[in-house]
């Protein structure tokens, strides 16, 4: 009998610096990964922690990962060629059925890009199943922007509108929160448009209230939260927010069922 929570070995074959303080790691692995969900990342004797599968492939995951404590500082010690251990993949993932045919609205917040990455792709290469797609995403500054590449490219398909918090000389882009950004857009059929969140609490909080503004419904909104999970499998009940499990009901909620939560 497999024990789910016994990780397996997988090598790393390549590692991108991106801005501020992150790399994007892609790993050799296999898995049966859909946009939106995670996987738990550990080093024997250091730790384990959930990370956001950023970009996937048949033979491939990338993850993106910031250095914020001792497991990740050890990750940052590693090389192309070195292993790390995985189990998963865990969590719903993005409801891509919901969207389809419809226009999609993605904001996001600093490293919040990375867990819409993959389904920004998909629908890179299959603009068709949408009716359009708007990307708002916001950072602190531009040296914090995510995915530059990815950005330009997402560009010249789709309505992609990047912000920062702080400008600086030399940046041609807006500045100002992405709740701003968000604030600008008109949706003349919202019952036609469907949003997803990701970001820090306090954006997400105040996005919500601007999709409200904009005429979009709770049933069609969805929002990815991350709090403090552990075990990946709805069994240590440290992400439990009332009777769900963020690590195995979500990440991935509809904003009508999060709404009558109490935290």
């Amino acid at each position: 009998m497999n024990n789910p929570y016994r990780p397996e070995k997988y090598e790393i074959t390549g590692i991108r610096r991106e801005p501020a303080c992150d790399l994007t790691f892609r790993v050799a692995a296999s898995l049966p990964v859909r946009s939106g969900q995670f996987v738990e990342v550990s080093l024997p004797g250091v730790g384990e922690a959930p990370i956001s599968v950023s970009d996937f492939g048949p033979d491939f995951i990338e993850l993106t990962i910031r250095r914020v404590g001792r497991l990740t500082g050890a990750l940052f010690d590693l090389r192309a060629g070195d292993g790390l251990f995985l189990r998963g993949p865990y969590g719903n993932g993005f409801p891509l059925e919901e969207f389809r045919g419809r226009r999609l609205l993605v904001v996001t917040g600093g490293s919040g890009l990375a867990p819409v990455k993959s389904m920004l792709n998909r629908y890179l290469g299959a603009p068709q199943e949408l009716q359009g797609l708007t990307l708002a995403a916001g950072f602190k500054s531009p040296e914090d922007v995510l995915f530059k590449d990815d950005l330009a490219r997402w560009g010249e398909r789709f309505d992609v509108r990047v912000t920062v918090d702080r400008g600086g000389a030399g940046w041609p882009g807006r500045v100002g929160l992405v709740t701003a950004a968000v604030r600008e857009l008109t949706l003349p059929r919202p019952d036609q448009t469907r949003a997803v969140v990701v970001g820090p609490p306090l954006m997400m909080k105040f996005t919500l209230a601007e999709l409200q503004n904009l005429n979009l419904a709770p049933e069609h909104v969805w929002v990815s939260l991350e709090r403090r999970m552990s075990c990946g499998l709805g069994k240590c009940g440290h992400c439990k927010i009332g009777d769900i499990y963020v690590c195995a009901d979500g990440p991935v909620f509809n904003q009508d069922r999060i709404r009558r939560l109490a935290d």
